[in-house]
């Protein structure tokens, strides 16, 4: 008889492989392989690589006399796993004509087939197991909320303005944007991170002891009005406010608004997933580099909170917001739920390991170990992140001069 884990575990997968599918949903044929810059993927690479990583860990090692089903997957669509084989060049992912989408997704579905099988089976499931289907779920969810930003950036570049999906983002969601105002925290010893054996990623652990000095953080995240007022201020053209880097982005760059954004005939449009729009100025800017971020704090007299200040004045907040089943599926958003979902938000702090963090061994020790250097945390999730995927422990992390994210501003200050 199938076991209980067994049974939340299968049910867990299949719910996330095909909501995967549900997004792809709204492509033609020709989007599949679209590749606007390095940063983002195709389509269908999402979908060979999220399978093959159910492949290569685990069905090459619990299933006997097991195969790949496509030749070559482990140099096609291994992402960064040095230790398991060289990855083809992730700006050249574009150029994988074949295999073709059809045979992508006969992969996921044979894949799919033997995966369910092991659930299905009557023995408990080791350990071990369990954790690499857990991890494989969890890695699936993160290739969700790429697959949205990146099918927004690589529509965005066509001239045409094409609509991914009609209907998201309603202005009318954001028709009652609450005042900004603070929540003021003592200093003192708090705990962050996790040791949470359910699930939570490894730069997640350990849970540890911080010593945070008294701070204020705002309710909610700075709104596409508030960020326009930095820019009619001559934000992007003075580099007072700019730390050394982010001014010579800025004007290496030539940026002059958040990505996505454009002035025709002096009023400001951005690019959505349903087409080019005028901005709604209640809504929350995204689409904001850490550059950005920081100097927009600086602009009216802030700064960023540091990751541990976001994680402690939050930890005891219920995971609601606007996620990606309200994307998808257009659920109702309730617009005061704004700690958690819509934009991530960028930290102050730089995505360096815990105190007595373990590295994991094997490939998988590349998993996030090895990408910490040079990048900064954010927190929170956002619209495209789906809504059993984040907690007030997750950590997400990204360059400073990234912008294709759904990444925005929340605000703290010093309290004496």
């Amino acid at each position: 008889m199938q076991t209980n884990r067994n049974n939340l575990l299968l049910e867990k997968y299949q719910y996330t492989r095909n909501l995967t599918l549900h997004i792809v949903k709204p492509l033609e044929i020709e989007d599949f392989g679209m590749q606007g810059m390095v940063d983002v993927s195709p389509p269908k690479w999402h979908l060979a690589h999220t399978t093959w990583f159910f492949e290569d860990f685990i069905l090459m090692n619990y299933k006997p006399g097991y195969n790949y089903y496509l030749k070559d997957a482990r140099r096609l669509f291994n992402s960064y796993y040095e230790t398991l084989s060289k990855p083809f060049p992730r700006s050249k992912r574009g150029l994988i004509s074949r295999p073709t989408v059809r045979e992508v997704l006969d992969y996921r579905s044979a894949v799919d087939e033997e995966i369910i099988a092991l659930l299905e089976q009557s023995d408990e499931l080791d350990e071990k197991l369990c954790s690499l289907i857990l991890l494989g779920i969890h890695h699936e969810q993160q290739h969700q909320e790429l697959l949205i930003t990146d099918l927004k950036y690589n529509f965005s570049i066509n001239p045409l303005k094409p609509a991914y999906k009609e209907g998201i983002d309603n202005p009318s969601d954001y028709s009652s944007i609450l005042p900004l105002k603070w929540m003021y925290f003592e200093g003192g010893t708090t705990t962050i991170g996790t040791n949470n054996n359910n699930f939570s990623f490894d730069n997640e652990q350990p849970a540890h002891k911080h010593y945070l000095y008294p701070f204020s953080i705002a309710n909610r995240p700075i709104t596409n009005g508030e960020y326009l007022e930095f820019i009619k201020d001559n934000g992007y053209e003075e580099a007072i406010n700019w730390l050394s880097d982010g001014w010579e982005t800025v004007t290496r760059q030539k940026w002059k608004s958040p990505l996505y954004w454009e002035c025709i005939n002096g009023t400001w449009f951005q690019f959505t997933l349903s087409g080019l729009k005028p901005i709604v100025k209640e809504q929350p800017v995204t689409h904001i580099s850490f550059y950005e971020a920081d100097a927009y704090a600086r602009w009216i007299g802030y700064r960023l909170p540091t990751e541990q200040e976001w994680e402690h004045a939050f930890q005891n907040t219920p995971v609601e917001g606007k996620f990606l089943e309200n994307l998808l599926f257009n659920e109702r958003y309730e617009s005061d739920k704004t700690i958690f979902g819509t934009v991530w938000e960028w930290t102050s702090s730089p995505y360096t390991p815990y105190p007595q963090s373990a590295r994991q061994e094997g490939a998988l020790g590349e998993y996030n170990a090895k990408f910490m250097s040079n990048q900064m945390v954010l927190r929170g999730g956002s619209s495209a992140t789906p809504c059993n995927h984040i907690r007030t422990t997750y950590r997400n992390f990204f360059h400073p001069d990234k912008r294709w994210q759904f990444s925005g501003i929340r605000l703290a200050k010093e309290e004496r």
